[in-house]
């Protein structure tokens, strides 16, 4: 079997400081598996200094070798500069889902007592984002027109991997769009929901209307696991809300995906949901486990047993590290940026030891 190629992209302020900790994380004397690494530098000096050259090839390289761990970058503000990296990277890899999961941490308190995973499958392209704007009129009688669009495929693409990782999660696929109110648009992706729930008849189904579900969520005993397809828009809302209702985003990862003709995974990059933090730069204090899990996530396509194995230790590694009381002072904690990651790498050695030999 090849040696699995990850492609890294490097970025800004504390953004690059968490990548080099999951990285350490992912070393093969942590997790006894031989990885190549293609280092590419998306800190917004370089994307300037290259005209976001990089950032292209940065996407090839991620198309030819499948897998993409990105570190958290700046987007100027202003109009004519570099743009965000994730816009092109979305568009040259054909990234069109975008997958976060909010988790249970211990020793944090979540809102309304939800404890069982919650994961918002969201289209990464079109809808609200990208849409043609424009304004008609003067005064009290000018009008602001928006021209949005999804497509088929993506509604698919959507749909059927909400299934899949509700499969996996032994999860409910629940929520939707507001179809009753837009049948033509919104209807696009319930009928899509309604094709893939036919395909896994196995898979509990409960679909709700966006409104509702946002209600039914505050209201949710929080004892099942749930997965919820979204429009762009939705989605983006949606994550936001769910990571909050666990009490931190520290704990989730971002996995953006393409897929091919079989509706399977076939390039994927995983990254933290958080931003560069300028304030924490260079103090060794910044919470990395986001950005463990973003490593962790990306094993996990790996068709590998053994690399299934690191992902699940690294998981369990990071959270438990939480749970007794090693972590970062935004989770109650005292342990530095570093001290955390040397928990959780001693964590990973000592179950896949256990684990080999059991």
């Amino acid at each position: 079997m090849p040696t699995p190629t990850i492609v890294v992209l490097g970025g800004d302020q504390t953004g690059q400081e968490l990548l080099a900790e999951s990285l350490r994380v992912l070393d093969q004397t942590v997790i006894d598996i031989p990885l190549q690494f293609e280092h590419f530098d998306l800190s917004l000096e370089n994307r300037r200094a290259t005209k976001n050259a990089v950032v292209h090839e940065a996407a090839a390289a991620m198309v030819a070798h499948k897998l993409g761990l990105k570190a958290a970058t700046i987007t100027p503000e202003q109009k004519g500069d570099v743009g965000s990296p994730n816009a092109i990277l979305r568009r040259e890899i054909g990234g069109s889902v975008i997958v976060r999961t909010g988790r249970k941490l211990p020793r944090v308190r979540p809102v309304a007592g939800i404890h069982a995973p919650i994961s918002v499958v969201r289209m990464a392209v079109g809808d609200a984002y990208g849409a043609k704007e424009w304004r008609e009129g003067e005064g009290v009688n000018e009008v602001a027109y928006r021209t949005e669009a999804i497509s088929r495929g993506v509604c698919r693409f959507v749909a059927e991997y909400a299934f899949v990782h509700a499969q996996k999660m032994n999860a409910t696929v629940f929520g939707g769009p507001k179809y009753t109110v837009s049948p033509v648009y919104e209807g696009m992706l319930k009928e899509e929901m309604d094709a893939a729930a036919a395909r896994h008849p196995d898979v509990r189904y409960d679909p709700q209307l966006i409104d509702a579900t946002y209600a039914l969520l505050l209201s949710n005993a929080g004892d099942s696991p749930l997965v919820i397809p979204s429009l762009n828009r939705d989605g983006d809302c949606l994550s936001d809300l769910v990571m909050q209702l666990f009490g931190s985003i520290a704990g989730a990862e971002s996995v953006l995906l393409s897929f091919d003709d079989n509706l399977q995974p076939n390039v994927v990059m995983a990254e933290a949901p958080h931003g560069t933090a300028p304030r924490l730069f260079g103090k060794n204090v910044a919470n990395p486990l986001a950005m463990i899990l973003a490593a962790g996530a990306v094993l996990s396509y790996v068709d590998d047993k053994r690399a299934a194995n690191a992902s699940r230790a690294i998981y369990e590694s990071s959270l438990e590290a939480v749970h007794s009381g090693i972590a970062t002072a935004d989770l109650g904690g005292s342990a530095t940026t570093t001290e955390f990651t040397d928990a959780v790498i001693d964590g990973v050695r000592r179950k896949l030891d256990v684990w080999s030999s059991l």
